[in-house]
């Protein structure tokens, strides 16, 4: 007769959710009613990019028509979403 040995394994409940976390993505698309000033001062004030990174951004939405902004789980994704919005920036949820 063998005996069996359960080992018993915890987890945070971080560690739980990271496991079940999808990553999203936060689209930017290029309109015609916002400014690149605007574009570049709503990333540098939500998304705390720096300056560069925020012209790159500006740049990249005007001349391929969207760029991923932000990954991170729906929950993440979802709060920048409706503050950009709220802005008047065009984004999605990917």
């Amino acid at each position: 007769m063998s005996t069996t040995e359960t080992q018993e394994q915890t987890f945070t409940l971080e560690e739980l959710l990271a496991g079940f976390k999808e990553l999203h993505r936060l689209i930017l698309w290029n309109d015609d009613h916002n400014s690149f000033d605007h574009v570049i001062h709503c990333m540098i004030k939500y998304l705390d990019y720096n300056e560069t990174q925020a012209e790159r951004i500006a740049w990249k939405v005007h001349n391929e028509g969207k760029c991923a902004i932000l990954e991170g789980s729906f929950t993440e994704v979802e709060v920048y979403r409706k503050i950009l919005q709220q802005e008047g920036l065009t984004v999605s949820v990917d």
